[in-house]
């Protein structure tokens, strides 16, 4: 409703993961490069940490979007699988029959993929999204494909995304062998008030604001205390801000928009 009267061609805080909408904060950009590193430099395991909500799966998507073209992918989204069931997914997404319930062929199956894609000078990442949720016999199963590597590398590279707990479980003895492969880990964190300005003014302006500084300063302030530098709590506020905004006529988004942004979304901060 508030587009036209803002003069914005699309939503600028939805919470879907729009590579397009990624704003590259210090720690953003850092585990944004240290992902892709991981992946094209055949580093085997990788760790993404994040809060809920601080955009692990909109930088997945766009680590996805950037690597080169000798790198086919694939992205587990739902981890809640049994360890039979993940390996069908993977095969599932690099294009590969997964029709199988024998873990055993379906293992096979996978190891000859990459070495045909090694031989043809290719590389093959996995992304499990939301990975703290792994069942033991599913986590067992992450660990044993990294055995799959020939004398050179390792044949499939893959990242672990999660929210805290992932840290946790990673940390438990029972899980020091998978531990001890994590060659390469980041963790995104909450964005500060300054971050804040920016991020706004990012969106705003990837979805077409002729003026991306469309928050007062007090405002940031605001948006910044009630969603604890987390993106998603930040679209949520900014989003009902704007609605406020509109609603109220004004031209641009203050201190009472926000207040009247977080009396309506109440709980769910």
């Amino acid at each position: 409703m508030y587009l036209d009267y803002y003069q914005l061609k699309e939503l600028p805080f939805n919470v879907t993961p729009d590579p397009r909408f990624l704003f590259f904060a210090p720690r953003h950009r850092e585990a944004f490069e240290l992902v892709r590193y991981g992946i094209e430099h055949r580093k085997g395991f990788i760790v993404l940490c994040g809060e809920v909500g601080s955009g692990k799966t909109t930088l997945c998507r766009a680590v996805l979007a950037s690597l080169p073209t000798q790198v086919q992918a694939a992205l587990v989204l739902n981890p809640l699988l049994t360890a039979t069931q993940l390996i069908r997914a993977l095969l599932q997404d690099l294009g590969l029959p997964s029709d199988s319930r024998d873990r055993l062929k379906l293992i096979d199956l996978l190891n000859q993929h990459l070495l045909a894609r090694a031989r043809e000078g290719m590389n093959v990442a996995v992304i499990i999204d939301e990975a703290q949720n792994l069942a033991p016999e599913a986590m067992e199963q992450v660990r044993l494909l990294s055995n799959l590597e020939t004398d050179q590398h390792k044949l499939l590279q893959i990242v672990l995304a999660g929210q805290p707990e992932l840290k946790a479980r990673l940390a438990l003895p029972e899980l020091r062998q998978l531990r001890q492969r994590i060659l390469v880990s980041c963790e995104l964190e909450p964005l500060d008030e300054a971050e804040v300005a920016h991020y706004l003014a990012f969106r705003l302006g990837v979805a077409g604001a002729a003026t991306p500084d469309l928050f007062e300063p007090p405002a940031i302030r605001l948006v910044h205390r009630h969603s604890g530098g987390i993106p998603r709590l930040i679209n949520a506020l900014a989003d009902r801000a704007l609605m406020a905004g509109f609603v109220s006529a004004a031209t641009r988004i203050g201190k009472k928009e926000v207040v009247r942004a977080v009396q309506d979304l109440g709980d769910l901060l």
